[in-house]
């Protein structure tokens, strides 16, 4: 295992769609176990293969709501948003790949999202609150989208929220 770069704006594989995983073999677990590692060392929740410069859909993602309990890790591959809830709420994000601002984002606030396992099991999750939020915001990376594109508003953290910056189109 090993701590990857994680690429941040104007890096163009950010901006690009993922490609599907097709082959579950030694390259995909070195690659899910490196995210992981990296993950953790930035520290962040989720990261999403295109922040480490790679072009598929793999995310991993690591919370836990009760603070006496150790975080779930979450690998899913070729994870997609079936369904989401009618029901939105406006939550501060950040990103590895934009460092040092934030931004007030509206999302559902229950999903429910498919995929495989890094074995290519099928999965089906059903995150609701902050969690449901952040597998929103990990998916997103693999349409190239970034969460200063959903942002209501965004700011330095240096300066605070009285400083706006406008997301890019």
């Amino acid at each position: 295992m090993a701590v990857r770069e994680v690429v941040s704006l104007p890096t163009e594989i950010l901006r690009k769609k993922a490609r599907k995983v097709t082959g579950f073999g030694l390259d995909l677990q070195v690659l899910v176990d490196d995210m992981v590692e990296t993950m953790r060392d930035e520290p962040g929740v989720g990261l999403a293969a295109p922040q480490v410069n790679v072009p598929f859909r793999v995310i991993v993602v690591e919370y836990g709501e009760d603070e006496e309990a150790p975080p779930k890790l979450y690998i899913l591959v070729n994870p997609e948003i079936v369904r989401a809830s009618k029901e939105t709420e406006v939550g501060v994000e950040g990103c590895l790949s934009v460092p040092g601002f934030a931004g007030e984002v509206e999302r559902p606030i229950n999903v429910v999202v498919k995929g495989v396992d890094r074995r290519g099991k099928p999965l089906r999750l059903k995150p609701a609150g902050w969690l449901a939020r952040i597998f929103q915001h990990e998916i997103d990376h693999l349409e190239g989208i970034l969460f200063i594109d959903r942002a209501e508003r965004v700011w330095k953290l240096e300066e605070g929220p009285a400083t706006q910056v406008i997301p890019a189109d």
